[in-house]
């Protein structure tokens, strides 16, 4: 039976009619969306915003910014020559350069730039758009920026090209730093980390190293300042340092971080520990007096004869003596007053031999070895600073048991971390370690230490008018290739607890393979004095015949709302930068800040439309 008999010639014509121009709508969206330009839809979603890092004031060290990956792909390209010519003007890559690299590579997929602003990545997509090109996608990814390049750069660390921290506090904090969900499972922004870190304390600090290490010509530098109260490290210095806005073409010197990562003998500053142990365990009294011939000599049972020698021979010392005067033969001979096992355990007490843990990556815990591995020798050696290994971390919170009545305390980097209304969602407290020597232990062990600065080897470290107990070291470092001790490589070394009469601060400065002089008390003991300076001024410490002036104590502060930016420029004359976060957090206009203190000028001038991807300077002073 023929189909016409049921339906009829102009109906069958009338559906086919319908069905050509439904194909032909569908082949229509089909090619148009193949033939639209490929940039990716992300472009203009927001990523989740990085916390900030900050200095315990407020001071902006680290913050997130949005750059953009040029994603090619060649295939997609129906016409490369014409591709090249269009988009050469905006990438600034020479056109024949370009093309090239349309044309031959080893994948169909490669990035063309990475890394761009927002102002290129604007012209690229107008170009894009404009001409409809295909097979080009700007991708947006996070970034960092760091305002203060090498300052506390080893502290800060880096964020990576994945958005992971590699060093610093951008790796240890990377799960608080990052964006995440909170314990209801709701997406929140990363938090910012406030660190204990006082940044212009900090640069004052890293000049003076520089400057000592020119003088001294010496390969490295270390120097920290913690409060003695709390633990919080106020400046860490460790030079040479990477410049974190160039941080892949730094070295491997200036990424070195020191101060966590590098172990050494610390020489005759450890005496400050060995003998408070000694003094604390009742194996010598302040009483007791000792000979010094020039060298700690001794017969072992096979009838070996070993020898320490000593800087001078000092005659009748007591342990007062002994400090003031560094003496290795009075050392050595106290040190024979106890056992190896409890010597091992009272120095194991002040966190020898473990990681401070600190929060910074790769730690070192130091080497103090079990006693049952030590030689005849270890005892007397260990206990003037040879045979055993240390860093620059463990060194300064042992002293907070000498500076804390015989409490040690934790030292830290974490003040406090804040969610993005600045709210803060942890907060440090001091955090005891231990009790390593008593409160009277302690308080003999400072007044030798001061005996030190007033009339012995650390006179240099003085300041005049602020009592300040001070311990040298000059320690020679082992030649690795020959396997002993060489006989031109030195660490230097001061440390210093201030004001003597109530501690506020622990200074610790080490100097690393000085060129010339190398004795601890001639060069690193005047850099102890004048970072104290540095340091008393900072904090407006009181010193000896300083006028006393009658105040209220009432300080008007200034009530000063974070700048923002609307439709149209403000006037951000006299906000101060810690007030201008929400503006350099902005991913849509490029923010430049010049300069530290408040803003005395800015261009675009008040008043002037915002648009997308505006270049904003602003002075400060």
């Amino acid at each position: 039976m023929a189909l016409n008999d049921f339906v009829p010639a102009r109906r069958i014509a009338v559906i086919a009619v319908l069905s050509a121009v439904l194909v032909g709508l569908v082949l229509f969206r089909y090619a148009q969306a193949m033939l639209s330009p490929e940039i990716d839809s992300a472009v203009t979603a927001a990523i989740p915003e990085r916390g900030a890092i900050l200095d315990r004031n407020g001071k902006i060290l680290a913050i997130q910014s949005v750059v953009y990956n040029i994603a090619i792909t060649r295939s997609a390209i129906p016409d490369k020559p014409l591709f090249a010519q269009l988009l050469s003007p905006v990438t600034g890559i020479e056109e024949g350069d370009l093309l090239s690299r349309l044309e031959a590579g080893p994948a169909d997929f490669f990035y063309l730039k990475k890394k761009i602003g927002e102002s290129e990545k604007a012209s690229i997509a107008e170009v894009v758009s404009r001409s409809r090109l295909r097979g080009i996608r700007l991708e947006p990814v996070q970034s960092r920026i760091y305002p203060e390049k090498s300052l506390a750069s080893h502290i800060i660390g880096f964020l990576g090209d994945d958005g992971y921290g590699l060093t610093g506090v951008e790796y240890s904090f990377q799960d608080s730093l990052a964006a995440g969900t909170t314990a209801a499972g709701k997406p929140r922004e990363g938090y910012s980390v406030e660190l204990t870190l006082d940044s212009a304390m900090q640069y004052e600090l890293e000049k003076l190293s520089r400057k000592t290490m020119e003088e001294t010509k010496a390969e490295a530098m270390m120097m920290l300042a913690v409060d003695a109260k709390s633990g919080e490290i106020l400046a860490y210095v460790s030079e040479p340092a990477a410049d974190l806005m160039t941080y892949p073409e730094s070295s491997d010197s200036e990424r070195k971080d020191r101060p966590a990562l590098y172990r050494y003998e610390p020489g005759s500053v450890f005496k400050i520990f060995s003998v408070s142990a000694l003094l604390d365990l009742g194996a010598v009294r302040d009483s007791d007096r000792f000979v010094c011939d020039g060298a700690y000599t001794f017969t072992t049972p096979a009838g070996e004869k070993i020898s320490i020698g000593d800087l001078d021979t000092h005659g009748t010392v007591g342990p007062r003596d002994v400090i003031r005067l560094s003496c290795n033969d009075g050392t050595g001979q106290i040190a024979e007053r106890t056992d190896e096992a409890t010597f091992e355990r009272k120095l194991r007490a002040f966190g020898f031999g473990e990681k401070t843990g600190v929060e910074l990556p790769g730690e070192t815990a130091g080497y103090l070895a079990p006693h049952a591995a030590w030689s005849l020798r270890s005892k007397p050696t260990i206990a003037i600073g040879q045979e055993i290994s240390v860093s620059a971390l463990q060194m300064v919170e042992a002293a907070t048991a000498i500076a804390n009545k015989g409490t040690r305390l934790k030292l830290t980097l974490l003040s406090r971390l804040l969610d993005r209304d600045g709210k803060p969602v942890y907060a440090h407290a001091p955090q005891g370690a231990g009790n390593p020597i008593s409160s009277a232990t302690a308080e003999l062990m400072l007044s030798y230490m001061r005996s030190t600065a007033e009339s012995g080897t650390g006179t240099r470290a003085a300041v005049g008018d602020v009592p300040i107990a001070v311990k040298t070291g000059t320690a020679q470092m082992v030649d690795r290739g020959e396997s002993k001790y060489s006989d031109t490589d030195f660490v230097s070394s001061c440390l210093g607890i201030f004001p003597a009469d109530n501690p506020r601060i622990i200074l610790y400065t080490v100097i690393i393979k000085p060129v010339g002089e190398t004795w601890g008390g001639r060069i690193a003991a005047p850099v102890v004095s004048e970072a104290t300076n540095i340091i008393i001024d900072r904090l407006g410490l009181g010193r000896g015949g300083a006028p006393s002036v009658s105040h209220s104590g009432l300080v008007p502060i200034p009530r000063t709302e974070p700048a923002r930016i609307g439709s149209v420029m403000p006037d951000l004359s006299g906000v101060p930068k810690r007030m201008l976060m929400p503006i350099v957090e902005r991913t849509d206009l490029n923010v430049l800040i010049k300069g530290d203190g408040y803003v005395v000028g800015q261009n675009p001038a008040p008043g002037t439309p915002i648009q997308k991807g505006m270049t904003i300077e602003l002075e400060l002073e």
